[in-house]
């Protein structure tokens, strides 16, 4: 007998590349300053080797939804709108998208993608799919886990990194319709663009939309631009406005 998907499964396995996605988190993790301190305890033993009951070892785990490369929900920067529960298992595989801007990062640390240059990606790669899950390329994931340098930290105290734009999320998700989007830095919005608005503008505009993003990814210069997918995966807790995912890329090996 021959079975399909596990075909697929031998495929996927032997022909392409699988790239971790998410940092590698522990209590020594950036978090973002507004976050209480003691909001972080990883692997906090609490019934261990030795105890007559059971030989194990158990372990607790104290931390912010959003913590490390996480998942953002819309109730997280939109009040009464939805949270984890509302999305299921149909929302943790997606066509892949991996937009480049890095060479334009080098020359403005605040960069911000532009629809032009989603025309141009799709001018080489293809229209970006129906449900796609569109990542922005920066590199900034090189700067974990220094949260400095995450942040852009400038000697006057300012904050310095790139991102997207309001036009640019408006373009993938209205005339698109992309399911997602997903960047290496902590924020939606590039720096400057946040400065102008006064506000996450660009975070909020997604959230409000109901679609999900993926924030401080990993790895992306191993991803191929188009033809890879994306796997997201959370726990399965209720009412949350965002978890820590294990987000993984089937990628064509280049």
């Amino acid at each position: 007998m021959t079975y399909k998907l596990w075909e697929l499964a031998d495929d996927l396995k032997n022909n392409y590349e699988w790239v971790e996605l998410s940092h590698e988190m522990s209590n020594d993790s950036p978090v973002w300053s507004g976050i209480p301190e003691g909001s972080v305890e990883v692997c906090k033993t609490v019934f261990d080797w030795g105890n007559p009951m059971l030989e194990c070892l158990i372990q607790t785990f104290k931390f912010p939804g959003q913590f490390g490369t996480h998942i953002d929900f819309p109730g997280h920067f939109v009040r009464n709108r939805e949270l984890s529960e509302a999305y299921s298992t149909e929302n943790m595989m997606y066509p892949l998208c991996v937009v480049d801007i890095t060479d334009k990062v080098k020359e403005d640390v605040h960069y911000a993608v532009t629809r032009e240059d989603l025309l141009a990606y799709e001018v080489k790669y293809g229209q970006i799919p129906d449900g796609a899950f569109v990542a922005l390329r920066t590199d900034w994931a090189k700067n974990w886990p220094d949260m400095d340098k995450l942040s852009g930290i400038a000697e006057d105290g300012s904050e310095n990194f790139p991102g997207w734009s309001l036009e640019a999320l408006k373009f993938i998700y209205e005339e698109r319709n992309a399911a997602a989007n997903g960047h290496e830095t902590l924020d939606t919005d590039a720096s400057a663009e946040a400065a102008n608005a006064g506000d996450l503008a660009c975070e909020r505009y997604v959230l409000d939309c109901g679609k999900l993003q993926v924030e401080v990814l990993d790895n992306l210069d191993r991803v191929a631009p188009a033809g890879a997918l994306i796997f997201v995966m959370w726990p399965r807790i209720k009412g949350a406005t965002g978890l820590p995912v294990r987000a993984v890329a089937v990628t064509p090996k280049q």
